[in-house]
């Protein structure tokens, strides 16, 4: 009998290999993402609620179009190209510009995987044929201009032989405008007042193109179930500046119960700013203390936030004018964090990892490093002085910004889980906990791509450290083992060096760090390819798009 089954098995896995090779390569890159279901406990809301949630997510639908035309002037071209194809893999083609959002793969730094024409830097942003010099050159010979020229909500334009700047209102006009109408109807039907004011502050925001207001009434969102933020935020897009915001939507309900057992870490907020690795006249206390922090069950997600890798938390609003006033929202994605543990960080771990370390790797230990990693956006530098001039990282570390960001949030996250165990938050041994689950998601999010801004972070932190002996390849076995007497000292020396670039807005050392650690060294390579058997991520299937 035990004969018979490992004879079937060989014989399944013959036939398994043999049905890969026999796939086109559009169909493996459909593959990489396993087809998840998510659904959500709508039996919570009341009939007031339920056409709340119905109106929000037609209003998602549009956020979707718009982020369509910022990604690729031409994207409407290509799907119509590919839907009168007569391909055999047309629907695979579908299935993938659908997941990437148009015919470039984010997963292989935007090659295009239909047709030959590659992405512009600028996205859809900026005219095609525009540089950087050129872009720098108008700015500088026309000052008065550089306000909304290196604002994230316009697009910028050729007029003759000038450039202008659009605002978003105005290009977009007709879909903000039935966004707009969408968020009024579901206002109509909110009881929560603080609910009812974002949404038709928001509403007024698509008209008018300022924000300010209605980020200012999303983080004082309160005693609500139903929570959405929808509009332009990440600039990840925009990979020539990384100045102009993405149109998205999160649509989701509270886990009440879960956010309450976040709050004790928001009072540590100060202590955090107080015991980063930077000189104390780097520090940064004017930030909001407020910072709630929420755990939801995700409903719908739509554009920037929906477009190939699916995030699993976020930290907003970005206006650092809101950031000083009242801080910023963290907002925790658990239906995505218990799927994506599930059907990628811990299979890799089981390839990386020494077998006497998988117990360190834990859904507790994943949780609590995205957390932490998200409440580290709002520490370091936001708005800085250089030579008396007034500026933001952002603006000075120019498309290095999103790539030294999220590596800062990443290194600070378990640099500032350790504090939370020297302040009793949680106990010693979860130290382990912390390092190992990291360690196994570096490479869930390298595999993402290293020009992509969470991939190429975790390169630099896995070079970084591997480089300075806190991560040790053992070649033989091919596992990662940590040195516990260097980790922590190591991740520290790492964070004060990202807070130095971010805090002397220093664009050279920026790209430096990139271009040194931003690379698939020899054993980044090895592993990758052990681990291509592993979806690199989901495809979400939500259940409100099949009622």
């Amino acid at each position: 009998m035990k004969i018979l089954s490992a004879c079937l098995v060989i014989i399944i896995f013959i036939l398994g290999c043999s049905k890969k090779e026999q796939m086109s390569e559009i169909e493996k890159k459909v593959q990489q993402f396993s087809p998840t279901l998510l659904t959500y406990d709508n039996s919570v809301l009341d009939k007031n609620q339920k056409m709340v949630v119905q109106k929000l997510y037609e209003a998602a639908q549009v956020m979707d179009e718009i982020f369509l035309k910022q990604v690729y002037s031409k994207n409407d071209q290509v799907l119509q190209s590919i839907k009168q194809s007569s391909s055999p893999d047309k629907e695979y083609y579908l299935q993938y510009f659908d997941i990437m959002f148009g015919p470039f793969d984010r997963l292989d730094d935007n090659k295009p995987f239909y047709g030959t024409e590659m992405k512009p830097k600028g996205a859809n942003f900026y005219p095609e044929d525009m540089t950087k010099e050129e872009f720098l050159k108008w700015i500088k010979d026309h000052p008065e201009d550089e306000k909304a020229f290196t604002s994230e909500f316009t697009m910028i334009r050729r007029e003759g032989d000038n450039l202008i700047a659009i605002p978003y209102s105005e290009f977009f006009k007709e879909e903000l405008g039935r966004a707009a109408k969408l968020l009024r109807e579901a206002a109509e039907y909110a009881d929560n007042p603080s609910l009812k004011k974002y949404l038709l502050t928001r509403a007024t925001a698509f008209e008018t193109n300022d924000y300010f207001e209605s980020d200012m009434a999303w983080m004082d969102l309160k005693d609500h179930k139903i929570e959405v933020v929808i509009g332009p935020y990440e600039v990840y897009e925009d990979e020539l500046f990384n100045y102009k915001a993405s149109f998205e939507c999160y649509l989701t309900i509270r886990d009440a119960d879960a956010s309450e057992k976040l709050k004790v870490f928001g009072q540590y907020l100060d202590d955090l700013e107080r015991n980063l690795p930077n000189p104390e006249e780097q520090k940064n206390f004017e930030r909001g203390s407020e910072s709630p922090m929420v755990v939801v069950q995700q409903i719908y997600s739509s554009g920037d936030c929906k477009a190939g890798i699916q995030t699993i938390a976020f930290n907003l609003p970005n206006d650092e004018r809101v950031r000083e006033a009242k801080g910023s929202k963290k907002v925790l994605l658990k239906n995505l964090h218990e799927a994506k543990f599930k059907k990628q960080l811990y299979p890799i771990a089981q390839i990386v990892l020494p077998e006497d370390k998988l117990k360190y790797v834990t859904f507790d230990g994943f949780f609590n490093d995205v957390l932490m990693h998200e409440m580290s956006h709002g520490l370091g530098p936001g708005n800085i002085d250089i030579d008396g001039r007034k500026t933001d990282v952002k603006k000075e570390l120019k498309e290095t910004y999103s790539t030294i960001e999220e590596c800062k949030a990443d290194v600070l996250g378990m640099y500032n889980n350790i504090f939370m165990i020297e302040k009793g938050v949680f106990e010693p041994e979860f130290a382990d906990e912390i390092w190992y689950s990291f360690l196994g998601g570096i490479f869930r999010s390298i595999r993402f791509g290293m020009g992509e801004a969470h991939g190429g972070s975790n390169a630099i932190i896995f070079n970084y450290l591997l480089e300075n002996g806190a991560y040790i390849f053992d070649e033989e076995a091919g596992k990662i083992y940590i040195d516990h007497d260097k980790i922590y000292d190591v991740v520290r020396d790492l964070a004060s060096k990202l807070l130095f670039i971010q805090a002397t807005g220093d664009y050279q050392k920026s790209k430096e760090m990139i271009d040194k650690y931003v690379v698939e060294t020899p054993v980044i390579k090895r592993i990758r390819k052990k681990l291509s058997d592993i979806p690199i991520d989901i495809k979400p299937i939500y259940s409100i798009e099949q009622k």
